[in-house]
């Protein structure tokens, strides 16, 4: 018996060649709806969770003007006013008026404010004041006793491991911190200890001579 149902025309592409066909999709289907269903669905489940849990524990926002924050320098408790994109290096010399440590290259290249940040060097010209509240900081102005010299200094000048200066503490605060964590070091050690820092004077021999004269330097 002969079917009265027409012969369904062939999809044809632009290329003018035959299309491929899909299976047969119930009526009102469209996988297009059914996969934008899909993703949205757990998506807008995902924000509105997220909404929620902000709503209940707001996140703390600071700035952009200045916000108070406590600073332990040299064994001293500081109070102080800084903006939240103050730098370590800034909030030491411009508020504090420590400035034994120099800015130079601004950039965490040259190793020339290197301080040491509960026990670990550190370039403070990397680092936010605001980051660096809690911990216990020690600059070039705190190695002295009086007028007595940190023995550390003292190589420095008997050596003569310094010519313009500008480079000079964060030198001495590296060779301190290499000292405290191991007292006698080898002389690669010790240059793998200051890699970090550059003098552009030139004077890496006598700075190396200072730092290994002084081996056994009991930690501050």
């Amino acid at each position: 018996m002969a079917s009265n149902e027409k012969p369904r025309a062939k999809a044809v592409s632009p290329s003018g060649r035959p299309a491929p066909t899909a299976p047969d999709e119930p009526p009102g289907f469209s996988r297009r709806n059914f996969l934008k269903t899909v993703g949205v669905g757990p998506l807008a489940a995902t924000v509105v969770a997220n909404r929620s849990a902000e709503a209940q524990n707001p996140a703390r926002t600071l700035g952009p003007g200045e916000v108070p924050i406590e600073l332990t320098i040299n064994g001293r408790t500081h109070a102080l006013r800084v903006e939240p994109r103050t730098t370590l290096l800034d909030a030491i010399r411009n508020t504090l008026d420590l400035t034994g440590h120099k800015r130079v290259c601004d950039r965490g290249s040259c190793g020339a404010c290197t301080v040491i940040v509960d026990g670990r060097t550190a370039y403070a010209c990397s680092m936010l004041a605001i980051e660096a509240q809690g911990k216990a900081i020690r600059t070039v102005e705190g190695l002295a006793l009086g007028t007595v010299l940190h023995p550390v200094q003292k190589a420095f000048c008997d050596h003569d491991g310094l010519m313009c200066g500008f480079c000079t503490p964060g030198f001495v605060m590296s060779t301190v911190a290499l000292l405290e964590a191991n007292p006698n070091p080898t002389a690669d050690q010790a240059r793998r200890a200051l890699d970090g820092n550059t003098c552009r004077c030139g004077t890496y021999a006598r700075v190396l001579e200072a730092a290994l004269s002084t081996k056994g330097v009991a930690r501050g």
